[in-house]
């Protein structure tokens, strides 16, 4: 009865408040609910909208015409990334217009098409691709210097993603051909002691035991010749 008592005194001395606030109240209400609203309705839109850009970039891959153009495939993949921006495929086909562009061996198209993924990206894994794509689109080009530094930003920027150990051993490569064997050593050391290197750990292993062979000197106080031929891939 005590309890009663009590919600009822409660009851009373709130009731004129709520009568006096009540339009407030109601706006708040409609308000919260229209927020509500907007966002399920705008979450549901985007997860709609990331599904069938999922969608379209499978069939585009699945479905190309027979013998099509370089700049028909890239312009493809082009389109439909324009047609869903912000979703991830958007982003892939950007990337895959990109490499289209860059295995026909239109790099300086490529290393643009990199670059303006990278500048559009908020990070992960394809903007670290894409950052490898503007160092390899340089280097292709011949520019080692621009390529070299390019391929540091991949991993001083990105150094968790795969494409940093990739980067490291391209970086190395150049060094080497520019006979800078003592930078050139060191990133292949780094590259030969990555767990999660793989093959490439092996390679590295290679080329920095040729580059200790041809810079060590040798029984006779005479060092060896550095222009040791080497393996290119």
């Amino acid at each position: 009865m005590q309890t009663q008592d009590a919600q009822t005194e409660l009851l009373i001395k709130f009731w004129p408040w709520f009568e006096a606030n009540r339009n407030r109240i109601i706006g708040f209400a409609v308000a919260v609910t229209v927020i509500f609203l907007v966002i399920y309705f705008y979450t549901t839109e985007q997860a709609q909208k990331a599904v069938d850009a999922g969608n379209a970039y499978t069939q585009l891959q699945l479905n190309q015409p027979p013998n099509p153009t370089v700049d028909q495939v890239a312009a493809e993949f082009q389109q439909l990334a324009n047609k869903y921006p912000g979703t991830l495929a958007a982003q892939r086909a950007l990337v895959q217009s990109a490499s289209v562009l860059y295995s026909a061996g239109r790099y300086a198209d490529a290393q643009a098409a990199f670059a303006k993924i990278v500048a559009t990206s908020s990070g992960g894994a394809l903007a670290a691709g894409s950052q490898f794509g503007v160092a390899a689109s340089l280097e292709a080009q011949n520019q080692l210097e621009a390529a070299a530094a390019a391929y540091r930003t991949v991993f001083t920027s990105y150094p968790n993603a795969p494409e940093a150990i990739s980067a490291k051993f391209a970086l190395a490569r150049i060094l080497q051909s520019q006979n800078k064997a003592a930078e050139a050593s060191s990133y292949y050391a780094e590259v030969a002691h990555t767990q999660l290197a793989g093959s490439l750990a092996q390679e590295a292993a290679e080329r920095l035991s040729e580059l200790s062979a041809a810079t060590a000197p040798a029984a006779n106080g005479f060092s060896v010749s550095t222009n040791k031929p080497t393996n290119w891939h």
